[in-house]
């Protein structure tokens, strides 16, 4: 879980946000919770966005993959495409989450291949589908965020209160 990963992206968004001055791996990262869960994002794109996470440590009291951890697995990587679609003037944030688990994974790696189902100019949805180490499907999720905009406008509500 120490090791660090680099994450591929395209060449026109890694030069769109290097001349705004944003740190891709930072800003398209697991995030706290998905750090302690040993998240790697291995390649981002608003077309795909794939990565991994180990079942030790994410598992529930019977040994198998928790399913909550593979929710945080789907909305991080399903985040990071609705991100990337959105563009450096949008934040995506997620409105709903829906996962069906297939099997359980005792051991190994578990990896999600987040790919766009919808992406507007306000929302973006994505199916994401989580495997273990011998192919099988493990989890089936579709995420939608909402993409709002980065700086909310002086005086307007906005969606403050959204999770995701």
């Amino acid at each position: 879980m120490g090791e660090q990963h680099s994450v591929k992206f395209p060449q026109e968004v890694i030069d769109e946000y290097a001349s705004l001055g944003v740190d891709l791996p930072s800003l398209f990262s697991a995030g706290h919770l998905g750090t302690r869960m040993g998240v790697q994002i291995l390649e981002a794109a608003a077309e795909r966005v794939v990565g991994t996470m180990p079942v030790e440590g994410n598992t529930q009291p019977y040994g198998l993959l928790h399913g909550g951890a593979s929710a945080v697995l789907a909305e991080t990587l399903g985040s990071v495409g609705a991100m990337l679609h959105g563009g450096p003037d949008k934040l995506a944030v997620g409105v709903d989450l829906n996962c069906t688990h297939h099997r359980g994974a005792r051991s190994g790696l578990v990896t999600g291949v987040a790919t766009p189902v919808h992406r507007g100019r306000s929302t973006a949805t994505y199916e994401i589908v989580i495997s273990d180490e011998q192919g099988k499907r493990v989890c089936s999720a579709r995420l939608t965020c909402l993409l709002r905009d980065a700086t909310p406008q002086t005086g307007s509500a906005g969606a403050a209160g959204a999770a995701g």
